[in-house]
């Protein structure tokens, strides 16, 4: 199904071989990738959980966003607030709008289930196009402080590696 399509910009549901052409290219560009990952998001997008959204442009895959129907982990579990999952845009295709209009459509099909978009951020400098996005966007902290895996840290306890699993939770009103 195509979502958008304006220009050189296609936004349509994920096809099986994207997950190795995105797998392929965030491996070129120093990213950690597993095939895996985007196998696991086609089962679940065809187990009815979730929408799994992939830009073409020009007619190469340039990014992807996955819209979980109910957020799994995190402060949002169990709420019945949809949760973004893995956005993402290669290097190579940013700064042409395309992170924006994913999170359009993305933002578009989570309001037809409910009025708020939930996700989780890593805090890592890896992640601050993300952020930054997020934050023109709208989106605020939930509150519930840094989370690690699916735990929220601990004040002064113990120390968190700052990795793919070190989050802040961010959610956002849709209407």
């Amino acid at each position: 199904m195509i979502h958008y399509q304006q220009g050189d910009l296609l936004i349509r549901d994920m096809q099986s071989p994207d997950a190795r052409a995105f797998t392929d290219a965030e491996l070129a560009q120093g990213w950690h990738a597993d095939i895996a990952k985007y196998e696991q998001r086609l089962a679940d997008r065809d187990a009815g959980k979730c929408a799994s959204l992939t830009a073409e442009y020009k007619g190469q895959p340039a990014g992807y966003v996955n819209v979980y129907f109910s957020a799994a982990q995190g402060p949002f579990a169990g709420a019945g607030i949809p949760e973004l999952v893995d956005f993402g845009v290669l290097e190579k295709y940013r700064s042409r709008g395309i992170g924006s209009v994913l999170m359009d459509v993305a933002e578009r099909i989570a309001a037809e289930r409910a009025d708020t978009l939930c996700l989780g951020v890593g805090l890592h400098s890896g992640y601050g196009s993300a952020q930054r996005l997020y934050a023109r966007r709208g989106y605020v902290p939930d509150g519930s402080g840094a989370w690690y895996g699916d735990a929220p840290c601990a004040p002064y306890e113990k120390l968190y590696a700052v990795d793919d699993d070190l989050v802040l939770y961010l959610s956002k009103k849709l209407r």
